[in-house]
């Protein structure tokens, strides 16, 4: 649909749709950590904080994750002079560790500012932040008039205008819908209240079309078509990755490395890997930590899901011999040191009491 043709969108229905879903809002509005409550002015650490947590990751795994990192480090200036490797175990289990390291870059920066920046373009260089986050935040925290578009927003306007177009292309033609409505009074709140509305009655499947502030207003609910929207994206089967993954012991220690900055789990700590690929060869001892030792495989392989890809990696075990130079880390304190979730299932991969002994094998080995 065209501009010039949303444009015909008499103001009387824009302006409507507001007053019926701040309404509706104003007595269904989820309560968050991060949220201000009615009549307070939003903490912009918070909600910056929070929707660095959000992406891609879900409201009810973030909150415990908010609520430990706002009691360490309470304001911008104690995040700017926290230790990354810090942050970075508190960090463990949300995944997407990149995340973490922008926003320990982006705190330090931001420490250095005269005040938060307000508009979306100011957000924008900071690292890591991009157009969603941006508006967010200049929404949430400064009521600039501006709608972010996330999933649920996406959904909320398929159904309402019954936007009939591919997914791909679903996002830009909802900003046409939602950049006439940004303006008007609380621009926080009814970004909120749009968010709200798409992941608690206007959700996936069996949406509450009964509990909708908007039932009256939304064509797809009129033409009893709202499974149909949004046009669902063309599934896409993912690729199946292959690689191996080396588990070096010495006296109750394990070999650990720093990651390459850039690629998946980028900086993190980590057992060394062969590269991960769909034509996998193993190459003997070419990405072994140490040359020269009698690997041991396990007998179960590590499988791990990406974005983009699933992951299956066999796990090489192995006791060093001239305990090559790097991060050797206690068994028995790991827990703090900055794993990603991959690598604890690769290290729980290895039974307890492991020997290379043929004849010395767990219970249950």
């Amino acid at each position: 649909m065209s501009v010039n043709h949303l444009q015909k969108i008499p103001n009387i229905i824009r302006d409507n749709i507001r007053r019926k879903i701040l309404s509706w809002y104003d007595e269904n509005r989820r309560i968050f950590p991060w949220r201000a409550e009615k009549g307070q002015v939003p903490n912009p650490y918070y909600v910056y904080l929070s929707e660095v947590m959000l992406q891609q990751t879900t409201v009810a795994t973030v909150d415990d994750y908010f609520r430990r990192f706002i009691k360490r480090w309470p304001d911008l200036k104690a995040l700017s002079m926290a230790d990354l490797e810090d942050i970075l175990v508190e960090w463990q289990g949300l995944g997407y560790y990149s995340r973490a390291r922008n926003l320990h870059k982006s705190a330090k920066l931001l420490a250095d500012f005269p005040c938060f920046p307000q508009a979306p373009e100011g957000l924008m260089g900071l690292p890591g932040v991009g157009d969603y986050t941006a508006a967010a935040v200049a929404s949430i925290a400064f009521d600039h008039p501006i709608i972010p578009i996330d999933g649920n927003i996406m959904r909320v306007f398929s159904r309402l205008f019954r936007i009939d177009v591919p997914f791909t292309n679903l996002k830009r033609e909802v900003f046409l819908y939602t950049s006439p409505m940004a303006k008007g009074e609380r621009p926080g709140d009814f970004a909120q209240s749009l968010m709200d509305l798409g992941a608690v009655v206007c959700r996936p499947k069996n949406p509450k079309c009964d509990e909708c502030p908007l039932q009256t207003c939304c064509q797809a609910f009129l033409k009893g078509e709202t499974s149909k929207f949004p046009v669902p994206k063309e599934r896409i089967q993912k690729l199946v990755r292959f690689g191996i993954a080396y588990v070096l012991l010495r006296e109750g220690q394990i070999f650990l490395e720093k990651r390459p900055e850039k690629g998946l789990l980028g900086g993190m700590t980590a057992v060394p890997t062969t590269p991960w690929l769909v034509d996998f060869v193993d190459q003997g001892d070419l990405y072994s930590p140490e040359k020269g030792l009698d690997w041991e495989i396990m007998p179960r392989q590590v499988k791990h899901t990406f974005t983009h890809f699933h992951l299956h990696l066999t796990v090489k075990v192995a006791v060093s011999q001239n305990s090559p130079a790097g991060i050797w880390a206690p068994l028995e304190t790991l827990e703090t040191v900055a794993l990603p979730t991959l690598m604890k299932k690769v290290i729980e991969c290895v039974p307890d009491g492991f020997s290379l002994d043929p004849c010395v094998k767990p219970q249950g080995y």
